[in-house]
């Protein structure tokens, strides 16, 4: 149980039975997964459930959407191939903050961001302009997305036509077609989110941005 509890705490309560058990298991600790369960429920150590699926962005009917090229294969053979964004939310008290994001779907790594407390389209052509310069991708990109209207959008799609990047769209409101960042939002909202009261839009950004670059550091 000490060393259960230890590896609780350092997921700041994060941690289910199931993370819990790999982590023992990596360091070397012989258990089984159902008894770390069943020792976390005697102590009522709970990890942070998941929440449902929300959708955030509406399509402008006057503008076109692209074909889904993915058709949920969220796999890469090298970096810079197939990228997916979405965008998500983050309470606090002055009212909604917007997260969007860019993911190298080879990597996992969240390779491009922007926050900002207006949705608009400014927010995901900052969020690709800062993967385009960390990354400089010099070969065929898919960047994939949902029909949200930002990603729709003139400046969005002239942003990716001016860089040669192909289009790629999920099926109308099918959270599905984007897993993998949708999974990324899910664990960002468990771990980090749900777990703080945020008084202000910078506090939010603050916490967000050590999110972001503790998990792309380990």
């Amino acid at each position: 149980m000490p060393k259960i509890r230890r590896v609780h705490e350092v997921s700041k309560g994060v941690y289910g039975s199931p993370r819990v058990h790999a982590e023992l298991v990596a360091g070397g600790v012989c258990v089984g997964r159902h008894k770390v369960a069943r020792l976390m429920r005697s102590e009522r150590l709970r990890g942070c459930p998941k929440r449902r699926f929300r959708v955030t962005t509406q399509r402008d009917p006057a503008h076109p959407v692209a074909k889904n090229l993915l058709k949920q294969d969220f796999t890469a053979k090298a970096p810079n191939q197939v990228w997916a964004a979405d965008i998500t939310y983050v309470s606090t008290a002055q009212g909604w903050l917007y997260l969007a994001v860019v993911m190298d779907l080879f990597s996992r790594r969240i390779v491009g961001w922007s926050m900002s407390h207006w949705m608009s389209r400014h927010l995901v052509v900052d969020a690709l302009r800062m993967a385009l310069a960390v990354r400089r991708p010099d070969g065929p990109l898919i960047h994939h997305s949902d029909r949200g209207g930002q990603y729709t959008s003139d400046d969005f799609r002239d942003a990716l036509a001016r860089h040669g990047i192909e289009c790629s769209m999920s099926g109308s409101g099918n959270c599905y077609d984007n897993a993998v960042v949708e999974s990324f939002f899910g664990s960002l909202k468990r771990e980090r989110v749900n777990r703080a009261r945020y008084r202000t839009w910078e506090e939010a950004r603050a916490d967000v941005f050590e999110y972001i670059v503790v998990r792309e550091e380990t």
